[in-house]
């Protein structure tokens, strides 16, 4: 599930390669922390979270075989 996750982030971050993911597992719960560039914090989130939003539902969709629910929480990375 974190390579679609990482898949999608790619598509709209600038600087890709910079992007850092954090996973912690508890249970059947999975977050997943996304650490990304102030400059590309707008274009990963979307107008009023709409692509935050859709990679939510689609993570969501994705994971139901699995039975984990994965939390996702896009962060810049100078809010550590």
């Amino acid at each position: 599930m974190l390579d679609l996750i990482k898949y999608i982030v790619n598509q709209f971050a600038e600087n890709a390669d910079e992007v850092e993911y954090k996973v912690v597992e508890n249970g059947n719960n999975v977050d997943v922390t996304v650490l990304l560039k102030e400059s590309d914090m707008g274009k990963v989130i979307g107008r009023q979270g709409k692509i935050a939003k859709s990679l939510r539902t689609i993570v969501s969709a994705a994971s139901k075989k699995s039975g984990k629910r994965y939390n996702i929480e896009i962060k810049g990375k100078d809010e550590e």
